[in-house]
């Protein structure tokens, strides 16, 4: 899941003049789900639903966003762990769960406010949806400026993935060609278009909203599975730990890439606690030996872990967050909305990702 990862497109459609806060006299876009075969378009609508920002554009009653994120804590179930499936079934997934969604949300909020969130989402989406039909009939583009469109999309779409394939180190001429290129899409994709055209999706997009500096973009954190095995006496919810930031790590005790990041949850653990930010340990097992309760127990005390370690015998955890890698460390704050996640160790070659996450956390216990 590569949340609203076209958001920088919004800035160059702002100054290439095609967001404006015109917004009367034009004829309303007949809206469709966005397919998941159309790959060329990212799937924004999601994280934009979690955004505190577009959550207060809307003009959502207290009564209304309590119904709003309960309709959102459904939908996360399964769009948060198929961030990991391969493409084709992670947007069919996604695709699925914006459309249920949309149905809670006209019913929580309206007709309008689900008109004003589909504005919201084609801001995000910057040039790509001239790819959409819905789109390419508003605005009645001929066949020629489709064609020339998806050609542009596709080639720079090809050479992403290209780089993404490409071992590392990354060729550097290689990725300086696709930064241009990324770059130059959005103006090239504008010459395409009559200054009719640009004049009415213009006015169709509405008040513009700064995609760029949007921040709460993940789900909320899926509530923790009790397999009846704890490393001590502590238990601990996701839902009793509301309105304190809780850190979760996934480790596994004989795994060395785990160990490393050992002393920065007992620092943490010591230091954040006052804070009352929670530490939370979930030993999913990779080996024989961490399948055993009584052996996951013993290395945590040994290790000195002064917090509660829920062990995940059956993996039910392990899939319920989409983990893939040991270890994973997960920041969430105080409505239980994930704000940041890492794989790996935190100071990899070099990485700084500990004071990242302590920079994050001193900004969550403000909210």
């Amino acid at each position: 899941m590569s949340a609203l990862r076209i958001g920088c497109l919004w800035a160059a459609l702002l100054v290439a003049g095609l967001i404006s806060n015109a917004t009367a006299g034009e004829p309303s876009i007949e809206y469709a789900p966005l397919s998941p075969t159309l790959v060329s378009i990212p799937q924004n609508l999601l994280s934009l639903m979690h955004t505190e920002e577009v959550q207060k554009d809307l003009g959502l009653s207290a009564k209304q966003l309590v119904e709003w994120e309960q309709a959102l804590r459904v939908v996360d179930t399964l769009w948060w762990p198929a961030r990991i499936l391969p493409v084709p079934e992670q947007r069919q997934v996604i695709a699925t769960q914006e459309d249920k969604f949309l149905l809670e949300a006209k019913r929580i909020a309206g007709a309008k406010s689900v008109q004003r969130l589909r504005q919201i989402e084609l801001q995000s989406q910057g040039v790509r949806i001239l790819a959409r039909p819905e789109i390419e009939a508003f605005l009645r583009l001929n066949s020629k400026q489709s064609q020339k469109l998806r050609e542009l999309f596709s080639e720079n779409d090809r050479q992403a993935a290209a780089l993404a394939a490409a071992k590392p180190p990354a060729d550097a001429e290689k990725l300086k060609t696709f930064n241009d290129a990324k770059a130059a899409e959005p103006k090239k994709a504008l010459t395409v278009l009559t200054a009719l055209q640009k004049d009415r999706i213009r006015n169709a997009l509405g008040t513009p909203i700064d995609i760029t500096k949007l921040k709460r973009i993940y789900s909320f954190a899926p509530e923790l599975i009790d397999s009846g095995y704890w490393s001590s006496a502590d238990r601990a919810s996701l839902e009793a730990l509301r309105g304190k930031v809780v850190i979760v790590h996934f480790y596994a005790f004989q795994c060395h890439n785990c160990v490393a990041n050992f002393s920065h949850y007992k620092r943490w653990n010591e230091t954040l606690k006052k804070r009352g930010v929670q530490l939370i340990g979930i030993q999913t097992p990779e080996t024989a030996a961490e399948k055993d309760p009584e052996k996951v127990s013993a290395a945590a005390l040994k290790e000195g872990f002064q917090f509660p370690v829920l062990i995940d015998v059956a993996n039910k955890n392990w899939d319920a967050w989409g983990n893939t890698m040991w270890p994973t460390v997960y920041v969430i704050d105080k409505k239980g909305y994930i704000r940041f996640w890492w794989q790996g160790e935190l100071n990899w070659q070099g990485a700084t990702t500990d004071q990242q996450i302590e920079a994050i956390i001193n900004e969550l216990v403000k909210e």
